[in-house]
């Protein structure tokens, strides 16, 4: 199913090199488009477009934008990218990169080479909002800490659609990007998960990596039905490579969905298909809610698998509590909404801080 329909460009809101915020209308209603302008070229005021409304037609999230998917002033785009490794593989809107790995690139024989990754950590996120206030906090306690962002292929696939990367990379927060195997735009291009954690030991340098997915996670309501669902595949990457895993668990109380109270089914989930183990770091709380997180972990022997620590988050909270920049939401709810949310990624930055022996 997909729903197409013919605009012509009212507005545009704002511009980032690869991705522009427009205003169409479409048969006299104004709807709000993404453009991505090395795919469908640069767009202006008065361009007749074609747009996929799909996702708003089926009331999804996708930050209410429609998709330009074709500017009809070109006859022709060329972006002249190098590199032979296609993204988007088999759609019409299928184009190149230069991998990492791929022979082309400077890099290739370092892939044949590497050895391990000698114990880097490597903090695992299921949602894309844990992603700023994690490296926040880890770059604030560790200043010079190198920070690499691997965005996997599990939600949104082009880094640009994402605020919170452009405004943490500005920042200089975090120090690279890698788009993994579909995901495209990072600083650096790579297959798997595999290339994309020795990109972020050896090319990139990196002290600490940090994988999420980006901005739209895919759920269903089911045991197994969501996208998140690679952190225990990503987990076992990590040792494998010889890495130090460290897991971020999904914590809410304000969440409508039962299953989602305390440790999340999902965080439970991934657990249970690891076939190794990790550090799950948790924020110690107060009174009835720990009590909660206590009883889970005591309960379900999924847990026994994993190094469990707990963590006083109060010295996070406070950094993010100090940032007035950048608005923190998670699943459309703020820091002062989902609190524990944000303290289990401050928790997991502290932790990590601690491993490093920079600064």
């Amino acid at each position: 199913m997909i729903f197409i329909n013919k605009g012509i460009v009212k507005n545009i809101i704002s511009r980032r090199d690869d991705i522009s915020f427009v205003e169409i209308d479409v048969d006299g209603v104004t709807t709000k488009a993404i453009n991505y302008n090395e795919i469908t070229g640069e767009i202006n005021v008065d361009d007749v477009v074609y747009i996929n409304q799909t996702a708003r037609n089926l009331n999804l999230g996708t930050g209410g934008y429609d998709f330009v998917i074709l500017n009809t002033k070109y006859d022709n785009i060329n972006s002249q990218k190098i590199g032979h490794i296609m993204k988007l593989r088999y759609t019409p809107m299928q184009i190149n990169v230069l991998s990492v790995e791929e022979q082309d690139s400077p890099y290739h024989d370092m892939f044949n080479n590497f050895k391990d990754l000698d114990g880097m950590p490597v903090i695992v996120g299921e949602l894309h909002s844990m992603l700023a206030p994690t490296a926040i906090v880890l770059k604030k306690l560790k200043p010079s800490a190198k920070i690499a962002y691997i965005m996997s292929d599990s939600a949104c696939l082009p880094i640009s659609f994402s605020n919170t990367v452009s405004y943490l990379k500005e920042k200089n927060i975090i120090d690279s990007t890698i788009t993994m195997g579909h995901a495209f735009g990072g600083d650096f291009e790579s297959v798997n998960i595999y290339s994309s954690l020795i990109c972020a030991k050896e090319i990139v340098k990196s002290d600490v990596a940090i994988v999420a997915m980006g901005p739209g996670i895919v759920g269903t309501g089911t045991k197994y039905g969501f996208s998140g669902i690679d952190q225990a595949s990503i987990i076992d990457a990590i040792n494998k490579l010889k890495g130090n895993p460290i897991l971020i668990p999904r914590i809410s109380f304000n969440d409508k969905r039962k299953r989602h109270i305390g440790i999340s089914h999902h965080t439970v989930t991934v657990i249970e298909l690891l076939n190794s183990s990790c550090n799950m770091i948790i924020p110690t709380l107060k009174n009835e809610k720990q009590l909660i997180l206590e009883k889970q972990l005591k309960e379900n022997h999924a847990f026994d698998k994993v190094n469990k620590y707990f963590i006083d988050p109060k010295i996070a909270s406070d950094i993010l509590l100090g940032v007035k920049d950048l608005k923190f939401t998670t699943m459309g709810r703020t820091i002062n909404e989902e609190k524990e949310f944000f303290d289990a990624c401050g928790a997991a930055a502290i932790y990590c801080s601690k491993l490093l022996g920079i600064d």
